[in-house]
Parts: C-alpha cells; sequence; structure tokens
C-alpha cells in the first residue's frame, strides 16, 4: 500500500495563531529545530506559514527608501507600487506573526500519496508543507526530508 502525507509527517507540529508575538515564532522555530511552522486560525485552519527566511530581510527588503514619486499641481504621485513598499516596512518592524507569515500557504492532505507531495515540494522549491485533514484543519507537517524518505521506503 502506498504512503500517504500522514505516513511520513511529524504530527507534533506546535502551530502559531496571526497575534502571537514574533518573538514567540523566533523561539519555537529555535525550540523546536523546525525550519517552519504554520499558523492557524480560531477554527485550526491553516491561514500561513512562518519559515525562516521569512526571519531574514533580504537586501531587496531591507533597502526602505520610499518608492520614487513626483508632484503635480500640488499633489505626490508615487511612480512604484506603495503595497510593496508597505510590506517591506511591516516586515521590517514586525511585532506579530500576521506580519512575518505568508499568506494562503501550499498545503497537502493527509490522504495524498508520497509521490504528490514530493512533486509539490519540488515544483515549488518550499522545504515544508502543512498536512490538514478533510476539514482543512492542521494535522502536522511534513517536510522535503521527510517526503524523500517515504520515498525512498517505497522503493
Amino acid at each position: 500500500m502506498p504512503k500517504t502525507a500522514a505516513d511520513i509527517m511529524d504530527a507534533d507540529v506546535p502551530a502559531l495563531e496571526p497575534q502571537d508575538e514574533a518573538q514567540r515564532a523566533i523561539e519555537l522555530l529555535a525550540e523546536r529545530e523546525l525550519g517552519a511552522l504554520p499558523v492557524v486560525n480560531s477554527e485550526n485552519r491553516v491561514i500561513g506559514i512562518v519559515s525562516e527566511s521569512d526571519l531574514v530581510l533580504s537586501d531587496e527588503e531591507a533597502d526602505l527608501h520610499l518608492p520614487h514619486f513626483f508632484n503635480l499641481m500640488g499633489g505626490t504621485i508615487f511612480t512604484e507600487s506603495l503595497k510593496g513598499f508597505e510590506q517591506r516596512l511591516n516586515k521590517a518592524f514586525a511585532t506579530n506573526v500576521r506580519d512575518l507569515m505568508s499568506d494562503d500557504p501550499i498545503v497537502v492532505q493527509e490522504d495524498d500519496p508520497v509521490e504528490k507531495v514530493a512533486r509539490l515540494i519540488a515544483e515549488k522549491h518550499h522545504n515544508h508543507l502543512p498536512v490538514v485533514d478533510g476539514e482543512g484543519k492542521l494535522v502536522g507537517l511534513v517536510t522535503r526530508a521527510d517526503a524523500l524518505a517515504g520515498l525512498v521506503a517505497e522503493e
């Protein structure tokens, strides 16, 4: 019988809530030696993920200059999107998980075959995928290493 996400996942994974302090995410990632943690709402449905890379500003994100603008007839016209600037600013000064997390993460169902999980991880270039049940509630987390081990075990 082919292995599923439920067979290879870590079912004992802590979850964060959007209102949690950013410091809690940092502490849990270090304490549990995980590369990512799912973010759930009050119904335990996955709404985001915080990974180690979310905690580090890239050179581009660290550049917090105001977008280019010009004045026209007493008004300010921005030549770049303010949304990107706002996102970089929020991340740079994040105080809660909501500002750190990546929204709407790719998830797998607990009964998805290991091959599908491995393919998603490879195609989407993710190292961690939350595993959900039929109602979309968090039941675990699967890593790239878990998927590889599951594939090897099936051979």
